[in-house]
């Protein structure tokens, strides 16, 4: 009683958040360009994609159908369950505990990596059948979308490889080098969601 009533007297408020994080965007303000300007290239395919699919609803209902669904869901919680561990990761190294930081990225790596595996397996029988770029506008779409999204996983592994690297070669690591990987990773999610409901679930 006596410590609290000496921390009320000298005006300390344990609720608050500390000075140095309060309002402060998490990773480089870099990297939080490059996301908008990436969000904003997709935003330009996405209001592409629903012009013509409203103009040429038939076409793009009928091909949309010859996508395998259940690939898409397996693809959708493989990078769901990589952003939790990556989001599990971060608050530990902010708490310090680096050695649970690194658990949780390799985890996250681990599922990442597993969704260009699982995307290969998706477009091999799909090219296989005749449903290449070519073949109509919805699969140009579809392969030109979903092709800059594999890049931008594939550039996310890598990132986080090298936010890996840091957990294991330092005892504290740069927090707001794990934020900027983890807000990339994030980023690479939420744009599947949008290809995810647009391309296999929109109807």
């Amino acid at each position: 009683m006596t410590d609290v009533a000496e921390d009320s007297a000298a005006g300390v408020d344990d609720s608050q958040p500390d000075a140095d994080t309060a309002g402060r965007v998490p990773g480089e303000s870099s990297m939080w360009f490059f996301v908008i300007g990436d969000l904003l290239i997709f935003a330009v395919y996405f209001v592409g994609y629903m012009y013509f699919r409203g103009r040429q609803q038939e076409l793009f209902l009928h091909s949309q159908a010859r996508l395998n669904v259940d690939i898409g869901a397996v693809n959708t919680v493989l990078l769901l369950t990589s952003s939790l561990f990556v989001a599990l990761g971060t608050a530990a190294a902010r708490a310090g505990d680096s050695g649970r930081a690194l658990r949780g990225w390799v985890i996250a790596l681990v599922f990442g990596a597993a969704f260009p595996l699982v995307k290969l397996f998706e477009w091999i029988p799909e090219i296989g059948a005749g449903l290449t770029p070519g073949h109509n506008l919805f699969f140009m779409y579809y392969y030109v979308m979903t092709g800059m999204h594999l890049c931008h996983v594939v550039l996310g592994l890598i990132i986080m490889c090298f936010v890996i690297r840091a957990l294991k070669t330092s005892a504290k690591p740069r927090i707001s080098f794990v934020e900027t990987g983890a807000s990339y990773w994030h980023m690479v999610d939420v744009l599947w969601l949008v290809l995810f409901a647009l391309l296999y679930l929109m109807r």
